[in-house]
This record gives structure tokens, sequence and C-alpha cells, in this order.
């Protein structure tokens, strides 16, 4: 007869950011009932209780997310502007959204944002969350000066723009041609140049080729093997970083305890031992390799070249549906659209 102390199968969750973005796992997270709360017990079903559930489920969502916090990139594209914005998560947030909106005139930031407009563009995925955060940073910095600094070749009115826009109609072909033949060489007017800068479709790609060659450069440098001392720090520098490093270990001691709290709640639910942690082949397992997922490979293409450490994959056509504000928590941001980003494989 087989023991009755062994050990539970073991149901390994793969994806933590899968966990963090899913609100059922977060909206009630286990808080001990003998727990004092504003300075003694409280009845589950009082405000106090409820109160503390809800900012323990924002703390939970933040512990899931930090397992897995910067080793990968998700790119969203709205169908209609082709604008690209970069979040960390699987999910995109209003907030995290409307910072990266530039505003090129009237009607170029919306007053709401529709949640059917945007789709996955790409992902990266990184093997140290370092070059993930340092590509995170380099791509909202690129975005962000070539909108509000952009080449001027970007904004000039050339044959080949005049050309996307000439109707197809001959008569009305031919007085097009004469009203723009003098514009060529001109800048573009203003809703024309919206238009322009707000498409970064191809420019986030030729961005991401970009990021990838410069961190080649730096990891081939000895960027990852720094210890942090980058050129002089004053007495009170050094205080502020130890402080700061101090900070950071004790948040992630909280973390794990959250974490693992989560999982003996889900193990007592489902009968089996279940463990939260970052997904297997979602990223490559050594920091020389950086893995891409592409939601159409051929926009690989938009970059004249990639550094040869770059794996390209494709992503699997399929999205986890939100219906109104289910998947909204209070106190967070609320979320404007959210897909899983797995990728498609191949028989």
């Amino acid at each position: 007869m087989a023991s009755s102390t062994a050990s539970k199968p073991i149901q390994k969750i793969l994806d933590s950011t899968k966990i963090a973005s899913l609100t059922k796992f977060v909206r009630k997270p286990p808080v001990d009932p003998n727990q004092q709360i504003q300075g003694k017990p409280r009845e589950p079903n009082s405000n106090a209780f409820k109160e503390h559930m809800k900012r323990e489920g924002v703390r939970l969502q933040k512990a899931l997310n930090s397992i897995a916090h910067g080793k990968h990139i998700f790119a969203y594209h709205n169908v209609r502007t082709k604008q690209v914005v970069y979040t960390l998560t699987r999910y995109l947030e209003k907030n995290n959204l409307l910072r990266q909106m530039v505003y090129h005139g009237k009607k170029t930031v919306p007053a709401d944002i529709r949640r059917d407009m945007w789709v996955p563009y790409y992902s990266v995925h990184f093997g140290d969350a370092r070059l993930g955060l340092r590509a995170y940073q380099l791509l909202r910095e690129f975005s962000m000066q070539r909108q509000f600094s952009p080449p001027v070749e970007m904004i000039t009115v050339t044959k080949e723009f005049l050309a996307l826009k000439r109707p197809k109609n001959p008569l009305e072909a031919e007085e097009f041609d004469e009203l723009n033949k003098k514009r060529i060489g001109k800048p573009m007017e203003k809703k024309e140049r919206a238009r322009v800068l707000m498409d970064q479709k191809a420019t986030s790609v030729a961005d991401i080729a970009a990021v990838l060659a410069i961190q080649e450069e730096e990891i081939a440098n000895g960027l990852l093997a720094d210890d942090g001392k980058r050129g002089y720090l004053s007495k009170k520098a050094r205080q502020r970083r130890r402080e700061a490093r101090q900070r950071e270990t004790e948040q992630a001691v909280k973390n794990i305890i959250r974490v693992e709290a989560l999982e003996q709640q889900l193990s007592e639910g489902s009968g089996a031992e279940v463990k939260i942690a970052e997904e297997d082949g979602a990223y490559p397992e050594t920091i020389e390799k950086v893995k891409l997922l592409w939601r159409d490979v051929h926009d690989a293409n938009h970059a004249a070249t990639w550094p040869s450490h770059v794996e390209h994959g494709e992503l699997e056509l399929k999205r986890t549906t939100i219906i109104g504000r289910e998947r909204q928590l209070e106190g967070t941001d609320e979320v404007v659209t959210e897909h899983e980003f797995n990728e498609l494989k191949k028989e």
C-alpha cells in the first residue's frame, strides 16, 4: 500500500505574468482572519477587511509581476493609426498607454481608449532582466525622440508620398497633380505630418533591431560584468545606493511571502501542489540569446539587418477576451486589452 505521506503531484504554473493578469487569482488573496487590521482583528464582511483585501490584491499582482520583471517586452499597435506602445506586462494599462501617446494636433490623442483597436505586434524575450529593462528604456526614448524631433526627410513632401494620395479618377488625378506639384521638397501640412509621425510600425522594428545591436556591443564590452560602480560616486550617493538596495531586498522578501501564500491557497483548492514560476522556454536560457515573436513574421523585414544572436518566431493568434471592466482591480490602472503572447508551436 502506498504511503499516506506521499507528496502531492506538482502542477507547475508556467507563466507568473499570466497569473498576475487573471483577476480571479488576485481579487481575493489569502488573508489571515486573525490578522490585525487598523488595530484589531476584523470580521471578513467588514469594510476594513474588504479594503485590506483589495490592497493586498494589488500588492500580490505586483509581486507576481516581479518574478519575471524586465525579461519580457510586449509591443501593441493601433490598427487604425499604426501607433506602437510598449509594456513589461502581457496586459496593456490605460495610464501606460496614454503616457506613450504624443499630442500631434487635434484628435491625435483620443478622449477614450478603444479596446478593439489595440492588438499584439511583437514580443521580445531576454535571458537577463537587466537587458530587458535597458531595451525598454531605449525603445521608449527612441520613440519619443523621433516624434518630438523627427528627421527632416521624414516630414518632407516627396513624389512617393503624393503618389499614395493621388486619386484614381483621371480628371481628379490631373487636378491633384496641378495643385500639389509645387509642394515637392516642402514640409508636410500639420495633419499629414501627424499621420506620418503616428505611424510607428516600421520605425519600431528598426528601433528594436538597433537596440539589440547596441546591446550586443555592450555585452561584448562587459556590460553585465559591471559591478555597478560607474564613475565617481560621492559619499551620500553611495549611501543612497545602499539604502535603495536594502529596500529592494526587503521588498523581494515580501514578494516571496505573498507568492508562497498564493501557492498554498491554490494547492488547497486544486488538491495538487501548485508552484508559480517563470515560463519554461518563454525566453532564452543564456543571456547571449534574444527571442522575438511576431504576429506577422514578415514585419521583421522592416529592419535592414538583425544581430546574429536574435532568434525569430511567430505568435499564436489567440486572444483572452475582456468583457467590460471585468478585468479591472480597484486600486490599479484600467486594463485596455490583454493577450497571451504564446509562441506558435510548429509541428
